[in-house]
């Protein structure tokens, strides 16, 4: 297994959007060492905590029975807010697939622990899970936080370098895999184009992580948001935490409540029982429109006047 040298890492202390952008886009993944200042990483395993102790273990080949994980981060620490709207995330990511949507969503928040003795998890792309075409777009970036060192003993996340650019379908050596090593607090993007699984923990501790993925704002999120957050959850979240997590149309209408915004479920005790459809449309959409009533109009005053424009001149005759 090899170990991801400083050509794939950036110094927290200067970073540049941009260059993580393409970096990820250029190799499949990229790693923003020490992105997390120590105050807010610790406040942030402080609240995740008990939930880790409450957390029961997998089932299944995938899951595995000696890691634990838990969803709905967003509502179980208030760090996780902040962390999901960190600024250089967001630029990553909307440089990366902001292209292919009018708006981003939050495709999950996943708390995992790998246990001492858990086995190397199966390779896999995490864009498998959508069955739209691949290779024209990226659907999804995953930034996976380190909440405790990551290393080679204990689990660190597995990648193949560059396999975004291979066959989608193709497996590939394990031998071609690197081990993700970075410190406490650290950020590692990776698309999910890009093979990758979790490592085997051969320490004597569990080893934990935070996954925050966003995708394309008109997929399917593989975490039912609106279930995680319902409308008296997302209420307590800042405005733009909640859009994330759902709470917004994305143009033309989709995600939709009654024809309106689904953040009007936010405000008040409950939404009227009936509200007035509200056009929710791209700048194209209404273009048309304008263009299809304009011609309409045109015909309409034609055959007013008897096929003749307004000097009486024979339409037909032009």
């Amino acid at each position: 297994m090899q170990t991801i040298t400083n050509r794939q890492t950036f110094d927290s202390t200067d970073i540049d959007g941009d260059a993580l952008a393409s970096r990820l886009l250029a190799d499949g993944y990229v790693i923003a060492p020490a992105l997390l200042d120590p105050a807010s990483i610790d406040r942030l395993c402080g609240e995740l905590d008990p939930h880790f102790e409450a957390a029961s273990f997998g089932r299944g080949m995938f899951y595995g029975a000696e890691t634990k994980r838990f969803g709905a981060v967003l509502r179980r620490s208030r760090e996780a807010q902040e962390i999901v709207m960190h600024p250089s995330v967001l630029h990553v990511v909307e440089s990366v697939i902001g292209a292919w949507c009018q708006c981003l969503q939050l495709n999950l928040t996943q708390a995992i622990e790998i246990h001492p003795g858990a086995p190397v998890q199966a390779p896999h792309r995490d864009q498998d899970m959508w069955a739209g075409p691949k290779g024209a777009m990226q659907y999804m970036v995953n930034v996976m936080w380190a909440l405790d060192d990551f290393t080679n003993e204990n689990g660190a996340t597995r990648l193949w370098p560059k396999s975004h650019l291979a066959n989608p379908e193709e497996m590939l050596p394990d031998e071609d895999a690197v081990s993700a090593v970075m410190p406490r607090g650290s950020a590692l993007f990776f698309l999910g184009s890009t093979l990758h699984s979790g490592g085997a923990n051969r320490s004597a501790k569990p080893r934990r992580g935070l996954i925050m993925s966003y995708c394309l704002g008109w997929l399917k999120p593989w975490e039912n948001q609106w279930l995680a957050y319902p409308p008296h959850i997302a209420r307590s979240f800042p405005p733009d935490v909640a859009a994330l997590a759902g709470y917004r149309q994305h143009l033309p209408s989709l995600g939709n409540y009654e024809g309106q915004c689904p953040s009007v479920l936010l405000t008040g005790d409950r939404a009227p029982e009936h509200l007035p459809f509200t056009d929710a449309l791209k700048d194209e959409h209404y273009e048309l429109m304008r263009q299809y009533y304009d011609g309409l109009a045109a015909r309409e005053h034609e055959a007013a006047n008897g096929g003749r424009d307004d000097s009486g001149v024979s339409l037909a005759a032009k």
